[in-house]
């Protein structure tokens, strides 16, 4: 489960970041993850709540905003919404395998205290 070596990670930088500023607590850990990212938000969710015991978000809340997948279309010149990397367009019907949103995994904010 390669959610838990994230979160270890995600929490290091905001814990890394909370003593830059003086906070003492992590009170919320917000993320941004998109829809094809690889990363189960289910598995996520469980290992902030193992590797936030000892750490400063300890007791904190993690929320995520999920990215859905976004392809784009160089024939209609427009975006649309995809569940796979590679997809044809609704309207045309050509392939794309231009990915534009739904592979993030980052850090948007981090609530201190």
């Amino acid at each position: 489960m390669h959610e838990v070596a994230i979160m270890s990670e995600a929490l290091r930088m905001a814990e890394e970041a909370a003593k830059a500023a003086g906070a003492k607590r992590i009170v919320k850990l917000r993320l941004r993850l998109g829809s094809l990212s690889g990363v189960v938000e289910d598995s996520l969710r469980f290992a902030f709540d193992v590797v936030a015991q000892e750490t400063m978000a300890a007791g904190g809340v993690l929320e995520i905003e999920t990215v859905p997948g976004a392809c784009w279309c160089a024939t209609c010149r427009e975006e649309f919404a995809c569940v796979d990397f590679f997809n044809e367009c609704p309207r045309c019907h050509n392939p794309s395998g231009d990915l534009r949103r739904g592979r993030e995994l980052e850090i948007a904010a981090v609530e201190l205290n």
